[in-house]
C-alpha cells in the first residue's frame, strides 16, 4: 500500500514514506476511518459534500530509515518532506490523492499542515489534512440569459461590505471570493454554509431546485466573509 500526491500541473510526484496508522474521511457531517496498518475492511462512505482526509504521521530521520515501518524506495529526509508539502500548500496546488488498494483516489488541496521536530533521531511528527477540490460550474446572468435578482446599488454595496459582507459580481465563484477575501480557495465551503440560506433562497427565485452547493450564485447577493 502507497500514499501517493500527484500533482495536476506535473511535477514531482510525493510517496509518504511511512503509512500512518489510520487515515480519517470526512464525508459533509459522516466521518469514517481506515484502519490502514491491519488493511481491515474498508466501506464506501456516503454523502456528495466537500471530502476531507486528515491523518497524523511521521517522517524518520536518516538513521531509522530502514525500520521495518519505512518504505526504504520512498524514503527522503524529513526536512525534504517538509519543503515539499509546505511548497504544495503555499501554492494552493491541486494534487491527485491516491491511497492504493482502497477506493481513495481524490482530487485534493492542503487544508493544513502542522509538522514538529522530535526525539533524537531527525524524526519529525506531523498532522496533515486534505480537502477535495471539486470543480465549480458558475454561470453568470448574461450565460443563463435572465436579469439580475435587482439593479445593483453600488453605495449599499459598499456600506454592507464595510461590516464584513461582500456583493457577488458578474463572473465570481464562492472559490474565487474565498481565495480573494477569505485566506484561501480551500475556504470556500465555509463561505458557503455561513451564507446556505442566502444561496439556497437565491437559486429557488432563479428556478432551481437547490445551488448544488454554490455552483449556483448570482450578482446582487450579498455574502457574510468567514
Amino acid at each position: 500500500m502507497d500514499i501517493k500526491l500527484i500533482p495536476a500541473v506535473g511535477g514531482q510526484v510525493f510517496t509518504f514514506p511511512a503509512l500512518p496508522e489510520k487515515i480519517k474521511g470526512k464525508y459533509a457531517a459522516k466521518y469514517q476511518s481506515f484502519d490502514i496498518i491491519s488493511q481491515g475492511t474498508v466501506k464506501m462512505p456516503k454523502g456528495t459534500g466537500v471530502a476531507e482526509f486528515s491523518w497524523d504521521g511521521v517522517f524518520f530521520g536518516s538513521s531509522k530509515r530502514y525500520e521495518a515501518i519505512v518504505r526504504t524506495n520512498a524514503w527522503k529526509e524529513p526536512n525534504e518532506c517538509v519543503n515539499m508539502l509546505y511548497g504544495f500548500m503555499k501554492k494552493e496546488e491541486t494534487l491527485n490523492l491516491i491511497v492504493t488498494e482502497t477506493w481513495i483516489n481524490v482530487d485534493v488541496t492542503i487544508a493544513s499542515f502542522t509538522p514538529g521536530p522530535v526525539g533524537a533521531y531527525g524524526n519529525i511528527e506531523y498532522s496533515i489534512t486534505f480537502a477535495q477540490k471539486k470543480p465549480l460550474l458558475i454561470y453568470d446572468t448574461s450565460e443563463l440569459q435572465i436579469s439580475d435578482l435587482a439593479p445593483r446599488n453600488d453605495t449599499s454595496s459598499l456600506a454592507e461590505e464595510g461590516k464584513g459582507a461582500y456583493t457577488v459580481k458578474s463572473g465570481d465563484t464562492l472559490s474565487a471570493i474565498a481565495k480573494k477575501h477569505c485566506g484561501g480557495t480551500v475556504n470556500w465551503p465555509k463561505l458557503y454554509n455561513a451564507n446556505a440560506a442566502t444561496i439556497e433562497e437565491t437559486a429557488k427565485a432563479h428556478g432551481k431546485s437547490s445551488s448544488d452547493h454554490g455552483h449556483w450564485i448570482w450578482p446582487g447577493e450579498v455574502l457574510q466573509l468567514v
